[in-house]
């Protein structure tokens, strides 16, 4: 077939408008089976034909794109007939081919012969060199003067960049230099011009860009000798981030949700017990490694030796069939063991022999034998004993915090029955207790072993109680009048600190909780900043009875410090203090104070009661935001009073225990405001770290280049690390969930590489665990639709990005709906939900006509609003396995699992083929593959029937095997509740549930495909 007729097709096409698809259906017909497009040309003569006139013919050019996208030509055919147009200065014509670049550069590849992956090779060296000739030009054409030529000039050097920056890019054109070295001296030459062109302009942001792609292509002819540290390669990187998550950010939580989502991770990806034991301890070890010094590193020591074994012996109550689980733990630490690096990193960490710590636990909780103990105990010694340096690195002086915390656990136990006792019998043994718990780090080891057992909750009402107890005045002298203060300032500090460092939530009491709602939780829900939380400094809180504030403001200008504690309730104090404290700076901004009465006002503010201060630094903090620049002075000025500590000898008890925790309080209190009027004030060294995963997100950068830098980072080295989450948070806070989820799924879709596909999905299920509940709802009720219905966006779902996507999208499915009845752990309370209306929309249930998806997937027959006339609905349209069981369709997750699902049948029931049908399947096969871990109910429940019955499934061949599955599927859900309800009357037992086999499934899904 000659070129000339060709042309004249795509001619015929112009003339008469055909669109895309009617020009690739045509152009079949006209040239039948034979030459391949890439021998006739086809890319070449479409971008002739579009580039005649000065702009380029958007309707030729979308049947280029049309070709693209439905591979009816080659990446290098299209890459080579772009860099055979010379004409620069035709600045539309260049946009156009730009774009069309941008639409698979950074998804190249090739399934053809070796010639063919050569010529790919070939190709984008050729583009290459197009680039920078069209570089070149527009550089020229800014120097003259041109504005267009900026413009144009951006363009290029963007598409420079994002073509050099991928790995596999440069290693094609390393392949393509050593094949074609008369080219790579072309584009050598090409350089060294570009270097002459950029040193005459000005734009010192363009030259950056031009230096850093010549950097990139100058690095490709050494690629093969430079040798990159070679990280160490998880195994399951889920399992390991999953870990990180919990021991860095949830310590308090519930042990049973994490068990739970461990074992579907553990089911889901078909890991064997002893590596997936042996991935948690691994996870473990490099927490406690990479944690920073201080509270963080308590909380992780605290995590690895308390929690996780509890978290080992629930697992154990998992039927694990014939195995043994002691033995898959002794096989696990027998691996562990073989992680010497690991292992002496942690000891001298640590100070102390971790793994004897970890197998003394194990063994008191039933999880090792004797035997297997103390053989294992035996290797670790002869190990170390290799490693002499250990054993002169421990300091015998420093006691190590595995230790400390072991023996912290029995600690707060009866600490927890002392709390019990009447405080109003002996206040000062009670005193002593607390007093104790101050010293060092005592309090923060008893916090982290609190939370690493479940009993923070009880330690937190505990304290509640007593700062409760101090309210209550029955005519005391000067004594208990310094006991009771004492008693108020200890428990109201120790509850700001528990609040600040484990969250709010474990202070406050259960919603069903009748009574009075104590003075500390209506102080922390008012009054105390926290992250992502708006003071109104105006609020009613802020304002109580004037006579108090006025009493409070002369108490606090006149009277000594001695009198002040006697004369005060502390709760009504706290509650004042913000109203005296602006009625003290009105004062001061007018002149009626001077700046000495403002230092005796704070001295005794926090002379005596630091918990005083705390209420009038976290007031501050709210009036300091609502303050312009120039208003600012003499507030933060006051707040750099308030935290500094009393020299004075004359104070009362614990005083500089008490000022180590009020320091830490309000570093944090004021940490946000502080960034935000770029103001530093000098806290005292408190002995305590400082916030260590603050301010991490880098200034002057958008958050999208944050995002996709550090999950390229993480993709890269195939784990995530404590730091890494606490960005993601930050991101997930700052961008909300949906921006947050679709710009790491299209990340996800950037990778052409099936092994770094398989590696994106299991850290992006991790990532997700953030927030599972609002990402899945996001992720399958917006982005899934939005790539299913847009054809455009159809050529990213396929294979190997499309596959990893169907994988995620199931996984996150599946473990929101066998979680999302349970309660949310304290990490995802905190952030502001998204209203539950938002999901409810999607699918109104008040319509005057029943919609589709309620007559496809109504489980209440006798709903009114629900119901269609006979005439509306046929079996095969309203029957559904949602109607086998009991379905709240007002749920978020039902309505747009159930939507999804809907979407689905409408694809497969249409007669337009493409990625997206082939997506369609890969979901539904893992939705079957991994329908075990439906623990609490199938998702597949929603899927109505016109999914299996459907006229295109007869004529996909390879699709009737998965579906059919799901057929059987859902007849045993039906069978396995028949048979419930039968036994239900006649209260007997019944053979087991599920008569057809995973085996007998896959067997007959292999025997129809």
């Amino acid at each position: 077939m000659k070129v000339v007729n060709l042309k004249q097709a795509i001619l015929q096409a112009w003339k008469e408008r055909w669109s895309d698809y009617q020009w690739a259906i045509n152009m079949k017909k006209f040239f039948p089976k034979g030459a391949t497009w890439d021998i006739l040309n086809l890319a070449e003569a479409l971008l002739e034909q579009a580039m005649i006139g000065p702009s380029p013919n958007p309707l030729i050019l979308s049947y280029l794109k049309y070709a693209i996208s439905s591979q009816m030509v080659s990446y290098s055919t299209v890459l080579t007939a772009i860099s055979k147009f010379d004409d620069f200065s035709r600045d539309l014509c260049i946009q156009a081919l730009l774009d069309i670049m941008d639409m698979f550069c950074d998804r190249l590849s090739c399934h053809g012969k070796a010639e063919e992956c050569i010529g790919l090779c070939r190709a984008l060296l050729s583009a290459l060199h197009w680039l920078l000739r069209c570089t070149i030009a527009s550089a020229e054409r800014l120097r003259e003067g041109t504005t267009a030529g900026e413009k144009q000039l951006t363009m290029c050097l963007q598409r420079l960049h994002k073509i050099l920056s991928s790995t596999k890019n440069r290693a094609l054109l390393h392949i393509a230099k050593l094949e074609e070295a008369s080219s790579w001296t072309a584009i050598e030459q090409s350089l060294l011009k570009l270097g002459d062109t950029f040193a005459s302009l000005n734009n010192s942001h363009l030259q950056s860009q031009a230096e850093e792609c010549g950097a990139l292509v100058r690095s490709i002819p050494i690629m093969l000798s430079m040798h990159s540290e070679q990280l160490h390669k998880t195994g399951f990187p889920t399992v390991h981030a999953v870990v990180l998550l919990e021991g860095t950010m949830n310590l308090t939580g519930e042990m049973q949700p994490l068990v739970e989502q461990l074992m579907m991770v553990k089911r889901m990806q078909r890991i064997p017990s002893p590596l997936f034991i042996l991935e948690i301890w691994k996870a473990c070890f490099v927490g406690l490694i990479e944690s920073p010094e201080g509270t963080e590193e308590l909380k992780w020591t605290a995590f690895t030796f308390l929690k996780i074994p509890q978290v080992l012996v629930k697992l154990k109550k998992y039927p694990q069939g014939d195995k043994d689980f002691t033995e898959d733990v002794n096989c696990a630490f027998e691996f562990l063991l073989k992680l010497t690096p690991l292992l002496d990193r942690a000891d001298q960490r640590c100070n102390c022999d971790c793994i004897n710590l970890l197998l003394q636990e194990c063994s008191k909780q039933g999880l090792l034998s004797e035997m297997n103990k103390d053989s294992l105990t035996e290797k670790r010694i002869a190990d170390r004993e290799q490693s002499p340096w250990l054993k002169s690195a421990e300091n015998a002086n420093i006691q190590p915090n595995p230790g400390l915390i072991l023996r912290a656990e029995p600690t707060v136990t009866n600490i927890l029955k002392t709390m019990d006792a009447d405080h109003s019998k002996s206040p000062e043994g009670l005193l002593g207790v607390l007093g104790h718990m101050l010293s060092g780090k005592s309090l923060d080891l008893l916090l982290a072993a609190a939370a690493a057992t479940g009993k923070l909750k009880s330690f937190a009402r505990k304290f509640i109680s007593l700062n409760e107890f101090t309210k209550h005045i029955n005519g005391e002298n000067s004594k208990a009048a310094s006991v009771r203060a004492l008693l108020f300032d200890i428990s109201f500090l120790m509850l700001c600190h528990v609040a600040q460092t484990y969250g709010s939530e474990v202070i406050l009491s259960e919603s069903s909780t009748v009574g009075e709602v104590p003075f500390f939780e209506t102080w922390m829900q008012m009054c105390m900043p926290e992250e992502g939380k708006i003071l109104n400094p105006d609020h009613p809180c802020f304002r109580p009875d004037s006579t108090k504030v006025e009493s409070l403001v002369a108490l606090l200008n006149n009277t000594s410090e001695t009198k002040l504690v006697q004369i005060l309730k502390w709760h009504e104090a706290c509650l004042s203090i913000s109203a005296a404290i602006l009625e003290i700076l009105n004062a001061w901004e007018n002149g009626v104070l001077a700046f000495e009465s403002i230092q005796k006002i704070t001295d005794n503010i926090k002379g005596k009661v630091c918990s005083l201060a705390v209420c009038a630094v976290a007031w501050l903090v709210a009036h300091v935001r609502m303050l312009g620049l120039d208003e600012r002075e003499k507030s933060l000025q006051m707040i750099r009073q308030l935290v500094g500590p009393l020299s004075s000898e004359n104070t009362l008890q614990f005083y500089n225990e008490r000022v180590v925790i009020m320091s830490s309080i309000l570093e944090h209190m004021c940490a946000d405001v502080l960034q935000q009027t770029a103001t530093q004030i000098k806290f005292p060294c408190t002995g305590m770290d400082t916030m260590p995963y603050w301010n991490l997100l880098p200034p002057k950068r958008p958050i999208k280049e944050v995002l996709t830098s550090i999950f390229a980072e993480v993709l890269e080295k195939g784990w995530v690390d404590s730091r890494s989450i606490h960005v993601f948070d930050t991101l997930l806070h700052m961008g909300g969930v949906y921006w947050f989820c679709n710009n790491l799924v299209k990340e996800l879709l950037k990778e052409t590489r099936k092994e770094y596909t398989l590696r994106a999905v299991e850290l992006l299920y991790s990532i997700f665990c953030l927030d599972m509940q609002q990402v899945t709802l996001v992720l399958l009720g917006h982005i899934l639709p939005g790539l299913l219905t847009d054809s455009a966006k159809w050529q990213s779902l396929m294979d190997p990005p499309g596959t990893a996507l169907a994988k995620l999208a199931v996984w996150c499915a599946l473990s929101s709906y066998s979680t999302h009845k349970g309660q949310a752990s304290s990490r995802q309370k905190k952030r502001h939900r998204e209203d539950i209306e938002d999901y409810i929309s999607l699918f109104p249930l008040d319509d005057t006509q029943p919609s589709k998806l309620m007559r496809l997937l109504s489980s209440n027959e006798d709903d009114a609003n629900v119901l269609s006339s006979p005439t509306d609905r046929s079996m095969n349209s309203s029957l559904s396995a949602s109607q086998l069981h009991t379905v709240n369709m007002r749920d978020p997750l039902n309505r747009v699992l159930a939507n999804l699902f809907l979407l689905i049948s409408s694809i497969l029931g249409a007669r337009t083929a493409g990625p997206h049908t082939q997506f369609v399947q890969w979901f539904m096969e893992e939705c079957v593959d991994c329908l075990e871990q439906g623990s609490r109910g199938s998702i597949l429940q929603f899927m109505p029937f016109t999914t299996v019955i459907t006229p295109y499934l007869c004529h996909r061949r390879n699709l009737v095997g998965p579906i059919l599955c799901l057929f059987f599927q859902i007849i045993c859900i039906a069978m396995e509740l028949f048979f419930k309800c039968l036994v239900e009357f006649t209260c007997k037992s019944i053979w087991p549930w599920r008569f057809f086999s995973r085996e007998f499934i896959n067997g007959l899904s292999n025997f129809f495909i």
